[in-house]
């Protein structure tokens, strides 16, 4: 990626020593007037490795943008630690400022009266950036993220997309060591969400560390080294994407086209059924694994139901089917 070409080479900016990023007992408490505390963070332990593409799997709710917040240094932990490259996010604030880029969801981050050049000048101010190498890597940037036609139009104007991709730019304008993305691509069209996946790629190979908070399981698959299951503010499996790719593939998830009680009650009756749920005028049925899908194909062939869908399950059918509160259960 020739964005930070004129900077000096990640590699030769790693420690070799600490993590990209720690967490050890993180916890974090939320009061409201009148209600009981909310723990967002459990006592979260997580490791990321320097040059590594780690993703946060989770549910809305789960613990995900409170562990980017603090990370990031825009809240304090109640209890428990974090560090980013073996600076601490509460004492070493300045540092890990300097070495993090943030992408979040939402408009927060960006001046909708100003365009997205005078933006990312500003952000690039903001990072203490030499002021030449803030006009080389904002022209970059706009370039490579299919923002230059519109570079000097109010951010008012754009599309949710478009503001997601300056989102991106903005976190990259500092040349930072570790990536903070949450949902980086939300609102993103399929092909700005392609491309965003490439430009995560040559990321990767310049050996920056990112920490990738998605609901979207294939992103996760695609572009990280390792995920990380978290739920109820804590983190209760980490794998590969290949064994991400096994939890989901170690059930069948189907609909057919019948709302008839009597077949559903014949269906919750048969092997390796776990589940049967109506589905407006289709039934939802969760097979044990592959090998039970016989058994159903014979069922609806019997009963003159001719048509069956497999549906891939969601993060949260993963969650309440394959982990339980010890972990994998599979």
């Amino acid at each position: 990626m020739s964005a930070v070409a004129t900077l000096e080479p990640v590699e030769r900016r790693l420690s070799g020593t600490a993590p990209a990023i720690s967490a050890a007992g993180l916890a974090r408490e939320f009061t409201v007037k009148n209600k009981p505390p909310k723990q967002a963070l459990r006592g979260l332990d997580l490791t990321v490795a320097e040059g590594e593409v780690h993703g946060l799997l989770g549910p809305n709710g789960a613990g995900k943008t409170t562990l980017m917040k603090i990370l990031s240094t825009q809240l304090l932990p109640t209890s428990g630690q974090a560090r980013i490259c073996g600076h601490d996010v509460a004492g070493d604030t300045q540092e890990v400022r300097r070495l993090i880029g943030v992408v979040m969801g939402g408009e927060r981050g960006l001046y909708s009266r100003l365009s997205a050049r005078q933006n990312l000048e500003f952000w690039g101010a903001v990072q203490n950036v030499p002021r030449k190498q803030i006009r080389e890597r904002t022209k970059y940037l706009l370039q490579r993220l299919g923002l230059e036609a519109k570079a000097d139009v109010r951010v008012e104007t754009y599309s949710r997309g478009m503001k997601q991709r300056l989102h991106l730019a903005r976190g990259l304008i500092g040349d930072p060591r570790v990536l903070l993305l949450d949902e980086p691509t939300m609102g993103m069209d399929p092909v700005a969400a392609r491309e965003f996946r490439r430009l995560i790629n040559e990321l990767r190979s310049e050996r920056r560390s990112i920490l990738l908070a998605t609901h979207d399981m294939a992103e996760a698959e695609s572009l990280c080294d390792r995920v990380s299951f978290v739920r109820d503010g804590e983190i209760i499996a980490t794998r590969s994407p290949r064994a991400v790719a096994e939890l989901v593939s170690a059930v069948q998830e189907l609909e057919l086209d019948s709302a008839d009680p009597a077949v559903l009650a014949e269906l919750a009756a048969l092997p390796g059924v776990t589940s049967v749920a109506p589905n407006g005028e289709s039934l939802r049925v969760l097979l044990r694994s592959q090998d039970d899908f016989r058994v159903l194909l014979r069922f609806a062939a019997d009963r003159g139901i001719t048509s069956l869908r497999t549906v891939r399950p969601s993060l949260e059918d993963v969650y309440v089917r394959l982990i339980g509160d010890r972990g994998l259960v599979v």
